[in-house]
Formats: structure tokens, C-alpha cells, sequence
């Protein structure tokens, strides 16, 4: 049977991201996101941003990735694993968020997703484009529920029933025409409400729609400044980013140990206690995260957090 070229091209566009590493992908048309609009508008009127001024812009580009690249056809969503074999074994210790391991997932993912972007051209022929994670104006868990990647649960995560949502997600939009994707049609959170109530400061403030403005990553990652008083006692150890929720998920059982080196994290950070933490210097601090996310907070932010620990 002769298939189509759209279908040819759709079929090697997922192996070669399976080859890449990638744990899934899906493909959807570029169009408007006429139902995230109002819930991202009533988002922002809320001020569930907190201090991060910058969801207040491009406010039209995130809602049509035709805005983003010229000509868009297809959004190609991509999840990758990022689930460690091992945590911090102290008990006590302060606690990093598993995505913030290994090495900074933008620069892990942007390689991959350019490779792929340079596969489909070799196989294709001109193909415009653009590679997105994680930091530009797009709704990647809208556009991989719309692949039939998973669905959003009531933590507002994507979530898949055979690995639950430690992964990332990241897109490729191009101007190529290709075969698209349905999403899950059912939302199998069912009655459960774990993460609700599991929440240290009440931040899901209702299925799928969490107040960032009282998230711990939030907190440890985006504010600046002092942390608020109000919460001293609420961070559960957390000093940057926060997996309560993903953890208390039932999904996440299915979770299963990641295969990309470069999400391995340096040797020292599971083994320190909470002392070695309280007493970390920058020259340590510089040594252990020199190409982690964790950075993005800098040495006198991690100490803030860890000294807002202690009040604990």
C-alpha cells in the first residue's frame, strides 16, 4: 500500500524522536487555543502569577503558535523522562526537586529537539521552524493534551497512565503539514484528590488550577526578595522546586528510571546531610550545580531558602 507523504513524513518525524530519547510524541495542528484563553486570561486577572510579570506578556503568541513561526502547521509534542534511579538518601536533608538533578533539561532538550528539526529537513526539504522549552510563550501541557500525550490532572500536571508525569515537555513548531493526533478522552483522576490535600501550602486551589503565587517553586525559584512569614513552617523541607504533589500522585507508581546520563546527578548531592547543606559554600554551591537548573536561583538565593528551613 503506497502511504502519503504526510503520512510517511509523520511516521520517521516519531521514530527518530523515540531514537533521540524521547519518551513519546504526539502531533497536533497549529490553530488558536480557543479554550485556554479565558482560563489563562481569569489566571492572570486572579494575579495567580505572583511576581512573575513575564506570563503577563505575549499574551496572544501563547494561544497561536501561527504567531511564533510563520506559516505554523504542526505542533510536535515531546515528553522526556526525567525520573532518577536515586534520591537524596538523608531523610532530614533539604530537598531538591528530581527534575533539577542533572544537568539543566533546557540545554538537554534544545540539542535534541535541533536534531530532530535537522532530521526532518534532511528527509523533508526546507522546513521552517522553531524548538521550544519550557522558557517561551507556549502552552505546552495544552498542546500535548491536544497530541493525546495524557491528560491534565487536578495538580495541572499532564499525566499518562504508563508513567505518571515526571517527564518534561517540549515542542517543535513547524511549517510542515502533517498527520495529527487526538487527545485522551478521559480524565482518569476520577475521585481521587491526593494532591489536594497533600499540598504544604494549599496552593491547588481547585482541580487544575493552581495559584503560583503560593507554590513552593514558586517560593524558592522565582521570587526574589524575602520569603513571606506567613509561610514559615509550610515548606516541608523543599528548598527549590517542590514534588508533593507528583509524588502523592498514584499515577507516579508506574514511574520508571530515567535513561539520559545527562540527567544524572553529581556524585555529592544525594550523599550530603542536612549540615552539609546548612554549611554549603559558594565554591561547593558552583562545583555540584555548574550546569543545573538549580543556578537559576543563584548561591544567595539557595541560602535563603535553606535558612528559611530552619524555622522550621
Amino acid at each position: 500500500m503506497i502511504r502519503s507523504k504526510t503520512e510517511k513524513y509523520t511516521q520517521l518525524i516519531k521514530e527518530e524522536a523515540l531514537r533521540l530519547g524521547f519518551m513519546s510524541c504526539g502531533i497536533s495542528r497549529a490553530e488558536f487555543l480557543e479554550e485556554e484563553a479565558p482560563r489563562l486570561e481569569g489566571w492572570l486577572r486572579q494575579q495567580m502569577h505572583g511576581d512573575m510579570a513575564y506570563m503577563e506578556h505575549y499574551f496572544d503568541k501563547r494561544l497561536d503558535p501561527r504567531l511564533l513561526v510563520e506559516g505554523a502547521r504542526s505542533v510536535i509534542s515531546l515528553t522526556l523522562n526525567y525520573f532518577p534511579e536515586n534520591v537524596q538518601k538523608d531523610p532530614d536533608s533539604p530537598r531538591i526537586s528530581k527534575y533539577a538533578y542533572g544537568k539543566d533539561y533546557h540545554f538537554v532538550i534544545k540539542e535534541k529537539l535541533k536534531h530532530l528539526l535537522e532530521f526532518i529537513r534532511e528527509e523533508v526539504g526546507e522546513v521552517g521552524g522553531r524548538a521550544f522549552v519550557d522558557s517561551a510563550p507556549v502552552l505546552d501541557r495544552a498542546w500535548a493534551t491536544r497530541a493525546g500525550l495524557g491528560w491534565i490532572g487536578k495538580n495541572s500536571n499532564l499525566i499518562t497512565k504508563k508513567v505518571g508525569s515526571f517527564f518534561f515537555i517540549a515542542e517543535l513548531i513547524i511549517d510542515l503539514e502533517l498527520e495529527y493526533d487526538h487527545p485522551v478522552t478521559t480524565d482518569h483522576c476520577g475521585s481521587c484528590t491526593a494532591c489536594l490535600d497533600a499540598c504544604p501550602t494549599q496552593a491547588i486551589t481547585a482541580p487544575m488550577v493552581v495559584d503560583g503565587s503560593k507554590c513552593i517553586s514558586y517560593f524558592t525559584i522565582e521570587l526574589k526578595g524575602n520569603l513571606p512569614a506567613e509561610f514559615e513552617g509550610k515548606f516541608d523541607d523543599w528548598m527549590f522546586g517542590c514534588d508533593v504533589c507528583q509524588d502523592v500522585c498514584p499515577w507516579n507508581r508506574f514511574s520508571k528510571p530515567h535513561s539520559e546520563p545527562l540527567f544524572d546527578p553529581h556524585p555529592d548531592l544525594l550523599e550530603m546531610s542536612r549540615a552539609d547543606w546548612e554549611d554549603i559554600t559558594e565554591d561547593i554551591f558552583r562545583d555540584i550545580f555548574r550546569k543545573s537548573a538549580v543556578k537559576r536561583t543563584k548561591f544567595e538565593g539557595l541560602k535563603r531558602n535553606i535558612e528559611f528551613l530552619k524555622k522550621d
